[in-house]
């Protein structure tokens, strides 16, 4: 049996080019995702400030906050949250 990941979250904006970047490198990985755009829906602004969030992208993973996106590092740090790369 497969351990259990944790939940993921993307907070992003439609506009954001590091977003897309971000959401192609999760699917690419075959990684699930929940995507919440701050700018359309109110509640996910909320929770995005409430992690700290300043600037899209933004990874939830469990309750571990990746800023950004930087393709070299974003193995490590979703390792570091608990997510098993393959």
């Amino acid at each position: 049996m497969k351990p259990k990941q944790p939940r993921i979250t993307l907070y992003s904006s439609s506009g954001c080019n590091h977003c897309r970047q971000l959401k192609q490198w999760l699917q690419q990985h075959q990684i699930r995702f929940v995507e919440m755009d701050v700018q359309r829906n109110a509640r996910a602004y909320k929770d995005f400030q409430r992690h700290g969030g300043r600037g899209v992208p933004l990874l939830l993973v469990g309750g571990t906050p990746i800023k950004g996106f930087d393709p070299k590092k974003l193995p490590k740090q979703l390792r570091k949250a608990g997510i098993n790369l393959t």
